[in-house]
């Protein structure tokens, strides 16, 4: 299209009075008329009252008249569209200032860009830009906004390159948006040249956006980097180093981080409560998860917040105060319901999990991929295996959704348990989607419980293929040739995981005691108090032993992912855990462990009686799952 004259700049238009609208100059014709003078007055006095009706039909006079307003004017009808969802119509108050050969001010196309925009009409919205006579830094920046928002990466980009070949330079509102398109580090790092070299680096907003996207590639020495370079004046920096540490699973420099940005002044926002909570739940750090609930009270119960403490205390393996915060909460979505259904059925609590999502339905709100998952989680490690078999072959039919791998996943893991091992593989056979390393690890570890070699053997290869270098895949296979005699093949895969220089993970438990973590490593005997805990463990398992305690040595063997010598089995992490809990915190006092790896057989028996006979409560959270230790018996119905 060819371009029409250029129009003056934004900064030689006269200053305007917003006291009195009536008074701005139409962009259309300059002389109007007495007799259409009043209808003028009438359309910009409905347009700033946000009468769309009325503003509407005096629209229509206007146009018959051939005069039009200022683009302010303009503008704040626009605003009333888009606050009423009036698609129709802003398409209309378009049509009408293109109308006549009209040639609108490009602040005001940029307005109409904007609601398009907003109005999720991106095809709209480009062939105006297309149009567009003159377009400025706003006029590119929304649209490289737009498809940054609907992740179309490589479009947004795209423009980018469009716009610097046109001579339009960037500003910060541009980069902050065009950083978020970016998905490879190769791209990042050439537009963060272009930052310094525009002087940006130091910018608010741009600091921000290259904050989170290096932490969202996982770049976290370049984020901190980006953090260091200035002392931030602006609590939206210190969010987003600190949620991007949170989201690495680096929890404990988010808190110092945290601690840091209070001695500095700045008071922590719902977006740093909501980081530091999930901190908290990957370090189940239950205590200091409580003492930000207390900030959390602030916010007068901020769902967003709320959701983000719910998990924190699932997680943390305290169901207590998880319902605590579900009842009291005035507001629940679909992430409330499902990360309690979920929370419910990973500690161990599966027939509640399964009556709260019958709620969850009675209260009209509808599941997701996320609560189906939790509901066939709970049918899992409950051995619900009808129930589990209804919700997955139902799920599409009765709420519109297609099962994942994870919900196969799921599946699989009910069926292998229940020892249906050929209803399991053909399972696995029908997926739509190819079986991933997961999936075929939940069916060997299936085979290992039923002791079925020859379908381990099978899924063990699988896993190899898609992942070489899994370690823990081929300490469980070790261990399911040891159990069936077979030496030799135990001897193959010791000389395999040593040829490609594949260590086993050590067992490690941590245990939060007065604000401190305190981490146990078989092993390890740095902790200070090693020698008084191993003094302990062994006066406690002499006293167990006395009630029937007998160490199952089918652990020590090989052991599922690294503590495997007989020797060693009493030492096994989760019990050095125990006993310095036991020495460390008061009998009303719960337990609370974090463990890397799964918790083998002889340390879930250990744990239950020492409730028992010590009357103590233990919750000891893996990899997989909850358990709840009270009285001899374990939430998991020793069916885990």
């Amino acid at each position: 299209m060819k371009a029409i004259a250029k129009l003056k700049s934004i900064s030689s238009w006269p200053t305007l009075s917003l006291s009195r609208p009536h008074s701005l100059a139409p962009i259309g014709s300059r002389n109007v008329p007495a007799s259409s003078s009043s209808l003028l007055d009438e359309f910009t006095n409905f347009c700033y009252r946000r009468d769309l009706p009325r503003a509407m039909k005096a629209m229509d006079a206007i146009q018959r008249n051939g005069i039009w307003a200022d683009s302010i004017t303009y503008s704040e009808l626009i605003k009333c569209c888009l606050a009423r969802g009036a698609v129709e119509e802003g398409k209309l108050v378009h049509n009408h200032v293109f109308s006549h050969g009209n040639e609108p001010r490009t602040f005001l196309i940029n307005t109409f860009l904007g609601m398009y925009v907003k109005f999720n009409l991106l095809d709209e919205a480009q062939g105006l830009f297309d149009q567009m006579p003159e377009r400025n830094v706003v006029s590119w920046t929304t649209m490289i906004s737009a498809y940054t928002n609907v992740k179309l990466n490589d479009k947004a980009l795209e423009l980018l390159i469009m716009m610097l070949r046109q001579g339009v330079v960037p500003n910060m509102f541009t980069f902050s948006s065009v950083l978020r398109a970016c998905d490879g580090l190769s791209n990042l790092r050439q537009l963060h040249s272009r930052i310094i070299k525009a002087g940006l680096e130091y910018d608010v907003f741009v600091r921000s956006a290259l904050i989170d996207i290096y932490s969202k590639l996982g770049e976290l020495q370049a984020a901190l980097s980006v953090f260091n370079e200035v002392v931030s004046g602006d609590s939206v920096v210190w969010n987003s180093i600190i949620g991007g540490l949170a989201q690495n699973s680096d929890g404990d420099e988010a808190l110092n981080l945290y601690k840091s940005m209070k001695i500095s002044g700045f008071p922590p926002d719902q977006s740093t409560l909501t980081s530091v909570l999930r901190a908290c739940t990957g370090l189940a750090l239950l205590e200091l998860g409580r003492q930000v609930h207390v900030h959390v009270l602030k916010f007068d119960r901020d769902l967003i917040l709320s959701n983000a403490l719910l998990d924190m205390y699932c997680k943390c393996g305290s169901m207590e105060d998880a319902n605590f915060v579900f009842t009291r909460m005035l507001e629940k979505d679909v992430i409330s319901w499902s990360t309690m259904i979920a929370g419910l059925a990973q500690n161990g609590f599966s027939r509640e999990a399964l009556k709260l999502f019958q709620s969850m339905k009675d209260s009209g709100a509808k599941p997701n991929h996320i609560t189906i998952l939790g509901v066939l989680f709970a049918c899992s490690h409950a051995g619900l295996v009808e129930d589990g078999w209804y919700y997955f072959q139902s799920m599409k039919k009765l709420f519109g959704i297609n099962p994942g791998r994870e919900h196969y996943g799921c599946i699989i893991d009910l069926l292998g348990r229940a020892g249906k091992l050929d209803q399991a593989i053909k399972l696995i056979h029908q997926m739509e989607s190819e079986p991933d390393a997961v999936t075929w690890r939940t069916l060997l570890g299936a085979c290992r419980v039923h002791r079925n070699v020859d379908l381990a053997i099978h899924a063990a290869k699988q896993i190899l293929k898609l992942d070489p270098e899994d370690a823990g895949t081929y300490i469980l296979l070790s261990n399911i040739y040891a159990n069936s005699q077979r030496w030799d093949d135990v001897t193959e895969v010791r000389r395999t995981m040593k040829a490609r220089g594949i260590r086993k993970e050590p067992g490690c438990s941590w245990i939060e005691v007065s604000k401190k973590i305190h981490a146990f490593i078989l092993g390890d005997n740095s902790h200070p108090q090693i020698d008084e805990i191993n003094k302990q463990l062994n006066q406690l398992i002499h006293r167990l032993m006395g009630v029937g305690y007998v160490p199952d040595t089918n652990f020590a063997l090989q052991d599922l992912e690294g503590e495997q010598r007989e020797d060693s089995l009493r030492y096994h992490s989760e019990k050095l855990a125990i006993v310095f809990g036991m020495m460390s915190l008061s009998r009303e006092k719960t337990i609370r462990i974090r463990k890397n790896i799964r918790i083998c057989g002889d340390c879930h028996t250990f744990a239950k009686l020492i409730t028992k006979i010590e009357q103590r409560t233990i919750v000891i959270r893996d990899p997989i799952r909850y358990h709840h230790f009270l009285d001899g018996v374990c939430s998991c119905g020793d069916y885990w």
